[in-house]
């Protein structure tokens, strides 16, 4: 399985959900990938309840960046057996 959603599809389907126009989503998914993007920078994780925690670390001169996924998306893919909720 190699497809992927391109960020404009992203956009549609946030505007869709949210009953708003592309132009609008697209503001909001920009500002969200900017406060993601400064919080990685600044150092510090980020967790998205719900879909899971993204960690950076520095690792000798480098960063780490991992991504720790939620129990519901665990569920999906067959990788928790804890996980009651739907998905």
């Amino acid at each position: 399985m190699d497809e992927r959603i391109q960020k404009k599809a992203i956009v549609r389907h946030l505007a869709a959900r949210m009953k708003t126009d592309e132009k609008t989503s697209a503001l909001w998914v920009n500002a969200m990938l900017d406060v993601l993007y400064e919080s990685f920078k600044q150092g510090q994780s980020v967790t998205l309840s719900g879909f899971g925690n993204f960690y950076v670390r520095p690792h000798h001169e480098r960063w780490v960046f991992k991504f720790n996924p939620s129990q519901k998306l665990r569920a999906l893919f067959g990788w928790s057996s804890t996980y009651k909720g739907g998905v």
